[in-house]
C-alpha cells in the first residue's frame, strides 16, 4: 500500500525529529555523570533507533525494515540487561 505524498513526508519529518533526539543523547552519553544515566541514554538511542525504523517502514513502504526493527528492539534490551548486570555485578550501583 503507497503512501500519499503529505503523509510520507510527516513520517518522515518525524524520523528526522527523532534521530535529533537521538543526538541530543549522545551528550548525556559523553557527559554522564553516573553510569546509569550513560546506560539509560544509550537505551534511548536504540530506541529512537527501533521508531525511525519503523517510521521509515511505513514512509518508504518498506516493510523489510520492521523486520529490522524488531531484532534490533530485541538486541537494544538484551545489551541493557547486560550491562545493568555487569555493572551490578561490579558494585556500580549506588
Amino acid at each position: 500500500m503507497a503512501v500519499s505524498g503529505l503523509l510520507q513526508t510527516v513520517l518522515l519529518g518525524a524520523a528526522a525529529a527523532f534521530v535529533v533526539f537521538a543526538v541530543v543523547l549522545v551528550y548525556r552519553i559523553m557527559a554522564g555523570p553516573t553510569m546509569q544515566d550513560r546506560v539509560i541514554a544509550v537505551n534511548g538511542i536504540g530506541t529512537n533507533a527501533v521508531v525511525v525504523l519503523a517510521l521509515l517502514a511505513a514512509a518508504l513502504d518498506r516493510p523489510g525494515f520492521l523486520d529490522i526493527a524488531l531484532v534490533y528492539g530485541l538486541l537494544n534490551f538484551l545489551m541493557s540487561i547486560a550491562i545493568s548486570k555487569f555493572s551490578v555485578e561490579r558494585g556500580g550501583v549506588i
